[in-house]
């Protein structure tokens, strides 16, 4: 059962993408980075010492894939937060009318 686990969850590596999304308090398109899994084959058979070995470079790669992964995606999020900041418009605040303020 637990090799099953292994062999099923070692066939995955992590990879970061990037999603634009419109920001209705900017008015802009942002961007914004996320993580995901990504299948990329599985292992047909294996016994014994070999199969140990491959179990255990697989799970370095994901582990590894995270990592890497992982930090590019958060530096991307940083560089997009300091566009956003720049390029960002708000709506201009509603000011209350005058005439209103002055009759009371």
């Amino acid at each position: 059962m637990a090799a099953g686990f292994l062999l099923s969850a070692s066939a995955c590596i992590v990879v970061p993408q990037t999603r634009e999304v419109y920001d209705p308090e900017c008015r802009i398109l942002t961007r914004h980075m996320t993580l995901e899994a990504a299948y990329v084959g599985g292992f047909q058979a294996c016994a014994g010492e070999g199969c140990l070995a491959m179990l255990t470079a697989a799970g370095a790669v994901t582990a590894a894939s995270a990592v890497v992964s992982g930090s590019i995606a958060l530096v991307g999020n940083v560089v997009y937060w300091f566009e956003r900041q720049g390029r960002c418009n708000p709506r201009p605040a509603a000011k209350p009318p005058a005439a209103a303020s002055a009759a009371q």
